[in-house]
C-alpha cells in the first residue's frame, strides 16, 4: 500500500496565533515539533495498517518544517515548493492508494479558527468554487479526485473536520482543537498523537473505495482579494474577469486549469 500525507501546521494541537506558525518566531519550534509528531503518528498508523511506502508533503510556509529524522524509514519527504500546480499535494498520482491530511485548518471567510485562511491570507480574503467557500482541504481533495485517489483521514480544527465530513462522510476525522473567536480550545498534544495514529490505522483498514470524492462537471472559481489593486492585476490572467472591486472569476471544466489559474491568481 502506497500512502500520501499532506501536512500543514495551523491545525496541529494547541496552535492559536500566527506567530506560532512563523519560522522567525521563538514560539515556532514547539509547534514545528508537534507537527512532526503528528505526522509521525500518521506514519505509524499507516504502517500498522500495512503501508509499504509513505510520501509526505511538508505543505506549510517554506515547506521546511518537519524533522525527517523522526520519521519511519519507509517515508519520503517532499520539502520546498517546485511550482507544480498540485502544490500541497505535489507528487500525488494514480499510483497512490490513499491520501491523509494532518494539521489542516478552516478556510478563509470562516470563523472556526483564529488561523482560518485559504492559501495566502496577505493577498486573498477567501476563495469560492461554484459559490461555496473553498478550504485548502477542498482544493487539494479535488486534486486527489482528479488522479482518482481516495481521501481517508484528516486531523485539524473542528471546523475543517466537519467540512470534510460534509464532502464525504466516510473520511475519518480527528479534531484536535476548536476555535472560539481569537482563541482555541485544544486537546492534550499527546492525546492528539494517539488519536491520529489510531484514526489513520482504522481509516486505511476500511473500504477505501467509499472515500473517493466526485468532481463537479465544471468549476466557477471566484477569488476575493484584500485589496482592489491585487484584483485588478489578477484580472489579466487569461480567462479571468474582474467582477467587483476586489473580485475576479475564472471558469473551466478541467480542474487542472483551475489549479493552474490558482497559482497565478493567488
Amino acid at each position: 500500500m502506497k500512502v500520501f500525507i499532506s501536512a500543514d501546521i495551523e491545525g496541529v494541537a494547541g496552535i492559536t496565533d500566527w506567530s506560532e506558525a512563523s519560522k522567525s518566531s521563538n514560539e515556532y519550534s514547539y509547534f514545528a515539533e508537534q507537527m512532526t509528531k503528528e505526522v509521525k503518528a500518521a506514519c505509524n498508523g499507516a504502517n500498522r495498517a500495512g503501508a509499504d511506502e509513505i510520501w509526505i508533503r511538508d505543505a506549510h510556509g517554506s515547506g521546511r518544517n518537519i524533522d525527517a529524522s523522526e520519521l519511519p524509514e519507509n517515508t519520503k519527504l517532499i520539502r520546498g515548493w517546485s511550482g507544480h500546480p498540485f502544490g500541497m499535494v505535489q507528487e500525488l498520482d494514480k499510483t497512490f492508494d490513499a491520501v491523509i491530511y494532518i494539521g489542516y485548518h478552516a478556510w478563509g471567510g470562516s470563523n472556526y479558527s483564529p488561523l482560518a485562511h485559504t492559501i495566502n491570507d496577505s493577498r486573498v480574503d477567501n476563495i469560492k468554487i461554484n459559490g461555496e467557500y473553498a478550504s485548502e482541504f477542498l482544493l487539494n481533495s479535488y486534486a486527489t479526485a482528479y488522479v482518482e485517489v481516495p481521501v481517508v483521514f484528516i486531523s485539524g480544527d473542528k471546523g475543517i473536520c466537519e467540512h470534510a465530513k460534509n464532502i464525504n462522510e466516510n473520511i475519518k476525522t480527528v479534531a484536535v482543537s476548536e476555535g472560539v473567536g481569537n482563541s482555541t480550545i485544544s486537546i492534550h498534544p499527546d492525546l492528539a498523537i494517539e488519536l491520529i495514529e489510531e484514526g489513520v490505522e482504522e481509516s486505511l483498514k476500511g473500504d477505501l473505495s467509499k472515500n473517493k470524492i466526485t468532481l463537479p462537471e465544471g468549476f466557477n472559481l471566484e477569488m476575493s482579494y484584500v485589496a482592489q489593486g491585487i484584483a485588478y492585476e489578477s484580472s489579466f490572467y487569461p480567462g479571468a474577469k474582474l467582477i467587483g472591486p476586489k473580485k475576479v472569476k475564472f471558469y473551466s471544466k478541467d480542474y487542472f486549469e483551475i489549479l493552474r489559474a490558482r497559482m497565478f491568481l493567488v
